[in-house]
Order: structure tokens, then sequence, then C-alpha cells
């Protein structure tokens, strides 16, 4: 049995390539949404050879019209609550699986700054959709930094979390 180190430490592409392995052994597709990484994640799939094996599509839903027209994001929900929260964040890892062939799914969505923020979402915030196993998982981090740092964090992120739901 292979351990896998869960330091979130490790850099975006070694969490992505452990993921990865994590995917091919388990015979699973990878599907992504994402918001304030305008595509980051997928791009971090598809920088790895072989990819096409395991990483199966990527929606770039940066606008709400996005969210609504490509993964079923409901328009009230977002009129409601804003593109960063909870509920998005779940409907948009939920349309992604309903509009791709994968078994699992991550969604984000988020303000990464530098303006954009206010006091119930500031500068940082990010909310993550995972699914695998019929199983959603919801959660909101705050990250530090600029723009690029909370972008960059939220890919790492993302990939530590997949590899720990797939481990």
């Amino acid at each position: 049995m292979t351990h896998m180190l869960l330091n979130s430490e490790l850099p975006a592409h070694v969490l992505c390539a452990q993921m990865a392995d994590l995917l091919l052994k388990k015979q699973l597709k990878l599907v992504t949404a994402e918001s304030c990484t305008g595509g980051m994640i997928a791009a971090a799939c598809t920088d790895l050879a072989g990819s096409s094996a395991w990483f199966e599509r990527g929606f770039v839903t940066y606008s709400n019209d996005a969210k609504t027209e490509l993964l079923g994001v409901p328009t009230r929900l977002l009129a409601r609550a804003g593109a960063v929260c909870e509920g998005v964040a779940r409907a948009m890892v939920q349309g992604a699986l309903a509009h791709s062939h994968a078994q699992v799914a991550v969604a984000v969505t988020g303000v990464a700054g530098p303006t954009g923020g206010s006091p119930a979402k500031p500068v940082g915030t990010v909310w993550f959709g995972f699914a695998a196993g019929g199983q959603v998982i919801t959660e909101k981090c705050l990250f530090e930094g600029d723009r690029a740092a909370v972008r960059s964090a939220t890919v790492q992120h993302a990939f530590k979390r997949l590899v720990a739901l797939l481990g």
C-alpha cells in the first residue's frame, strides 16, 4: 500500500501527479469547474503528459451567465447569495459532473482580489466543491496574499483535498 504525503507545502504539480496516480488506479476521470482560477487547475492537470487518460474536461465559468448556462447554477441562487458561497460551489461541482463523463469533480469560486472583497467575503475567500463516489463536500478557505498567491493557493488546496478524498 502506498501512503501519500498530505503536506500542504508540497507543490501543486506534485499533488496533481499524486491525484493523477490515484485516478488512474481507480479508473476514474476528473472534471473541473473554475471561476476565480480561470482554468489554472485544468491547466495544471494537462501539464502532465498522459492526462487524457484521467482528465475528462474543464469548465471555466468566470461570469454568472457561464455558471448558469454551462453548469446549471440557478440564477436565483446567484442573485440571492452571490457567486462566492457554499450553494454556488455545490451547484458548480454537481453541474460539472452532470455535464461531463467524469466521476470525480472539483469546483472553485472565490474572490482573488485585489478588489471585489467585502466584510462578509474578504479578498482570499474561496469556496470549494468536491464530488466523488456519490458524495459532495464543500469547504471554505481564506487565503492570504495578492491575486497570484490566492489563485496559486486555491490550485494547491484543490489538489491536496482531491488526493485526500481519493486516497
